[in-house]
């Protein structure tokens, strides 16, 4: 919670800092959001496998979460967007180490019929902070009249406190294992021996990402409409707050039927969303969209990882996740890459609409999946 904070208190104003006060592109602002996101996920696979071989899941948050604090500073002293453009890789080097190692943790000490809504459960708090800290960055731009370089400055604060609680208070239980008797290097074999099921949830979350590009173009959007500012982090108050009113509820409704229909219907919020962005081009209309883009994130994220929890073998859960999320960024940097050069090229509501196309295509997929396995 602390971390997200620390970071929302960033990211909710660092695409208006890029574009407004750096002089960025929104297309490079695309691929800065694309890159990062993917730097994160190539870094999972690695930190998943190792904390498999290791044993050592706290070790490799700490250091992750670590990372992520030490980058802070760099955003109130940058100077261009290629500052920007490092301490985001750095943090996002960062998120990729912990990332795998936790979602992982979770699963090993949380029993399988409630995994749904432990997963839910770390999505919201997480999501608690992702609001809190917008909602922060916004009180501070009122006290330094719009000085976001004094607002990145606070933001190191919680960044810090978070790898404080984390050395002190989690416990990690021991493993009966002993993977260092593994060679430390991934073997294509215990990937590929994953089975059909994890590969089909990988898919899934391609789908996913391809459909949902970085919620940097929700800040732009609310901006392109008129809304001031000092209140732009607004937007990510409310898609974060319908986030994490969502997600702990939708985990544990998908421990007590199939996954895929809160997924499927995700999906089709999130065409809705994309319907408004493009179609509202006013303040009001952004903030429905952005409302109903977080009840899209709510239905979906924390159920995605109890589908892969699920579907990966005990012994390789870290990496697992790992590979999920190194294919969901990739998936991610092409997505936001397209959406920086069609909000270039033909303008806002051309992002939203191919978004919204890309949406109602994985929902059809979904659909199909659903059907298929009801007549299996």
């Amino acid at each position: 919670m602390f971390t997200d904070i620390s970071s929302e208190m960033i990211h909710s104003l660092l695409p208006v800092f890029l574009v407004g006060t750096l002089g960025a592109s929104v297309v490079l602002v695309g691929v800065i959001e694309g890159v990062a996101e993917a730097t994160a996920s190539i870094s999972k696979v690695f930190s998943g496998w190792l904390s498999d071989r290791l044993g050592k899941r706290k070790m490799l948050a700490i250091i992750g979460y670590g990372l992520g604090a030490l980058t802070k500073p760099v955003f109130p002293l940058a100077i261009t967007p290629f500052e920007v453009f490092g301490a985001r890789f750095a943090d996002r080097i960062g998120k990729g180490i912990r990332g795998a190692p936790r979602d992982a943790l979770v699963a090993d000490i949380t029993p399988p019929e409630v995994r749904g809504a432990a997963y839910g459960l770390r999505q919201g708090l997480d999501t608690v902070g992702a609001f809190v800290g917008p909602l922060v960055a916004m009180g501070l731009m009122v006290l330094f009249a719009n000085d976001i370089r004094s607002v990145f400055a606070w933001a190191v604060v919680p960044g810090v406190i978070a790898v404080l609680l984390l050395v002190v208070g989690v416990e990690e239980p021991r493993r009966t294992t002993t993977p260092g008797r593994r060679p430390p290097i991934i073997r294509w074999s215990d990937v590929r021996s994953m089975g059909r099921a994890y590969w089909s949830v990988v898919a899934v979350g391609v789908m996913f990402t391809m459909a949902r590009f970085s919620e940097a173009f929700l800040v732009l959007r609310a901006q392109d409409v008129g809304l001031a500012v000092a209140l732009v982090p607004v937007v990510m108050v409310l898609m974060n707050l319908v986030y994490a009113a969502v997600a702990t509820p939708a985990g544990s409704l998908s421990d007590r039927i199939d996954r895929r229909i809160p997924l499927a219907a995700g999906l089709g919020v999130l065409v809705l969303a994309d319907i408004a962005l493009a179609a509202l081009p006013s303040i009001s209309g952004v903030l429905v969209g952005v409302a109903l883009w977080g009840l899209h994130m709510g239905l979906t994220q924390g159920v995605l990882a109890a589908l892969v929890a699920d579907a990966a073998p005990d012994h390789l859960r870290g990496t697992a996740f790992g590979v999920f999320n190194l294919a969901s960024g990739g998936a991610m940097l092409a997505a936001s890459a397209l959406a920086g050069l069609l909000w270039a090229g033909f303008g806002p509501s051309a992002t939203f609409i191919a978004g919204a196309v890309f949406a109602g295509l994985a929902a059809l997929g979904l659909a199909f999946a659903l059907r298929r396995r009801a007549r299996a």
